[in-house]
């Protein structure tokens, strides 16, 4: 007994000293921390390491908040600055081949400073209130981002018959000179850049997206000229134009406006369901609102509410908004680099003020609108009651469905969790067998599933209290949590996932109608997204390809030889839940839905999904005759 007592010792005391001598091996190993790995990078650097500090996400071009966008907003906001300090009426951009153009008609940047304004963080002229009041760029980051992020950039300023130029590379100068210019100039600046591949990859950018930054610009600033590859873009009345080109002819009364020193707005209702905003400080878009865009609201409802003397419920006055609304703030502060949110809380007094006497004084000057409005605030009132009681007869059949809600996976995190819930989306899929493959290959922290039935109803032309009798779509408005409003929305992404056919578009088609029709916000904002997914697999015994085009399948079978094995996809629920996972993961591809102008909605949805017009009869058979020769 004492001999094996023994034996464990020594083999416990053998296990011990191979641990000790293991550990101080992996301690021998361990990299050393002194002062020679301390390590400090020029500020462009920085830059080029930590991109997404300084202007968000990367992309390749195909949102309109990817980087590359970025970059050229941040060089066109420059120039806007000039502009509204009272140098220069005219802006020129042009984007060809990668290759991005600015040339402004303001004060120029200053010679002897060029090369630091465009290269070296804080430094810069927007610190001075006596050249800059009110200005998008106040960081001293912009620019020097820009250059940075290039692979080529180059800029010139002209002042009074001279010039300076330096040229840069990833942000490293290459050539500067200095001279007199040969012809008559004006002043300016003049800056080119090439968004750099090594950090945004293959990029592309869609002139859509930018044509429509530079109408904002244009509302914004009554009186600029812009020009953009060679077409002019102008307005001469502002926010009322923008509101004019975005509602169309669907207004209800006529548009109202106001512009004060600090803050200038526009507003109508539509018979549209929901709310619409378009939101900007200091000729910058907040997408995601801010203080400024929450105190309009307030001001809004209680400039109504004074005129008609009668305490109306805010869901009942906002139904059907479309505004605008512009500040102009010295000092505005921005919870990111890419300014999307405003967080100055200290305007709310003087905007909810001003918006509040403007409005009630505006009623009191256009009568007709005023009736025109209280009708459709007594209407919203009308229908909210109507909605209240089908809402409880729906609560009850559903047997309290809000708490188990049928065909829904959910994921841990959501919305109103913090970053944790930033990344959180749900898949709406087509029937039990494609949920089935995503439900194995998920990340079941972020990523929900709803699980369709089959195609759900067309809710074209229907009012809102059709959803609560259609018991599929009330499933799904609940699982996404927008009964109430859009701002109860518990996911980041709602991400269309049907099959690449045509019973698949129509599902698809049928769901963007919903959402148009009841949640428009929901699109606009940027929240619905179509899931892409491959169409072919290409395969030999040592390389699979996963192909999303015809174009990519001949590639891949070019590149693997005629003999490789090729498979074509016909619905989601075809492919392993092995495979699908790389399909949601982090190179997951999605196709975010936009609409160019909300006037266009309508007649979309009319031609596509109203009555079956000749119109539309005859626009099928020509495509399919198309398609078929």
């Amino acid at each position: 007994m004492d001999g094996g007592k023994g034996g464990k010792r020594a083999t416990f005391a053998r296990c011990a000293l191979r641990g000790i001598i293991s550990a101080m091996a992996s301690k021998k190993s361990a990299p050393v921390y002194d002062e020679s790995k301390i390590k400090t990078l020029s500020s462009l650097e920085h830059i080029r390491l930590r991109t997404g500090m300084y202007i968000g996400r990367l992309g390749d071009g195909t949102n309109p908040d990817d980087g590359i966008y970025i970059l050229l907003k941040e060089v066109v906001d420059n120039a806007i600055d000039e502009f509204i300090m009272g140098n220069g009426t005219k802006i020129e951009i042009e984007v060809k081949d990668g290759t991005v153009k600015i040339r402004d008609y303001g004060r120029g940047i200053p010679l002897g400073k060029l090369v630091e304004c465009v290269s070296v963080i804080n430094t810069g002229a927007k610190y001075n209130d006596d050249v800059f009041q009110f200005s998008v760029g106040l960081n001293g980051v912009g620019t020097k981002a820009v250059n940075a992020l290039s692979s080529h950039f180059r800029v010139i300023a002209i002042r009074g018959g001279q010039f300076a130029e330096a040229v840069f590379e990833r942000g490293d100068l290459k050539n500067e000179r200095k001279g007199k210019v040969k012809e008559k100039a004006h002043d300016g600046t003049y800056v080119e850049f090439t968004p750099d591949k090594d950090i945004f990859g293959d990029y592309q950018f869609n002139l859509e997206f930018i044509e429509r930054r530079v109408w904002n610009y244009a509302y914004l600033n009554a009186g600029l000229t812009l020009k953009f590859n060679g077409q002019e873009y102008r307005s001469e009345n502002g926010l009322l134009d923008l509101l004019k080109d975005e509602a169309g002819e669907a207004t209800i009364y006529q548009l109202g406006y106001h512009k004060g020193e600090r803050i200038e707005f526009s507003f109508t209702h539509t018979n549209n369901y929901g709310e619409e905003y378009f939101s900007f400080v200091n000729g910058q878009y907040t997408s995601d609102g801010g203080t400024h865009l929450s105190a309009f609201k307030e001001g809004f409802l209680k400039g109504i509410q004074a005129f008609y003397k009668k305490d109306y419920k805010s869901e009942d006055v906002r139904e059907g908004t479309t505004a605008a609304v512009a500040v102009k703030l010295k000092n505005p502060v921005f919870e990111s680099q890419t300014k999307n949110k405003l967080g100055n809380a200290d305007i709310r007094p003087w905007v909810v003020q001003e918006v509040k006497a403007a409005v009630e004084d505006w009623l009191h000057k256009n009568a007709e609108a005023a009736k025109m409005l209280e009708q459709k605030i007594v209407a919203n009132e009308k229908l909210r009651t109507e909605l209240n009681v089908v809402k409880k007869e729906a609560r009850e059949a559903a047997k309290k469905i809000a708490l188990k809600i049928p065909k829904l996976k959910d994921c841990k995190y959501h919305l109103d969790d913090g970053e944790k819930g930033e990344d959180s989306l749900i898949f709406m899929t087509e029937g039990d067998s494609a949920a089935g493959s995503m439900v194995s290959s998920r990340d079941v922290m972020t990523q929900a599933i709803f699980a369709l039935r089959g195609k759900p109803e067309n809710m074209f032309g229907k009012k809102r209290t059709a959803i609560y009798k259609n018991e599929e779509l009330y499933n799904m408005m609940m699982a996404l949590g927008i009964e109430n409003d859009v701002s109860g929305l518990r996911y980041g992404k709602i991400v269309i996932a049907t099959d690449a056919d045509f019973d698949g578009f129509h599902i698809r088609n049928l769901l963007l109608t919903f959402f148009l029709s009841y949640f428009e916000e929901l699109v606009t904002g940027g929240r619905v997204h179509i899931l892409e997914t491959p169409l072919f697999r290409v395969r030999t015994k040592k390389e699979t390809r996963y192909c999303y085009s015809e174009k990519e399948r001949d590639a891949a079978v070019k590149d693997l030889g005629s003999s490789s094995e090729v498979t074509r996809f016909k619905g989601l629920g075809e492919i392993s839940p092995k495979e699908f996972g790389q399909f949601i993961g982090a190179d997951m591809r999605l196709v975010p839905v936009d609409v160019n102008t909300l006037k266009a909605v309508p007649q979309v949805l009319e031609f596509y999904m109203g009555k079956n017009t000749p119109d539309r009869r005859d626009y099928i058979m020509k495509n399919l005759m198309a398609d078929i020769s």
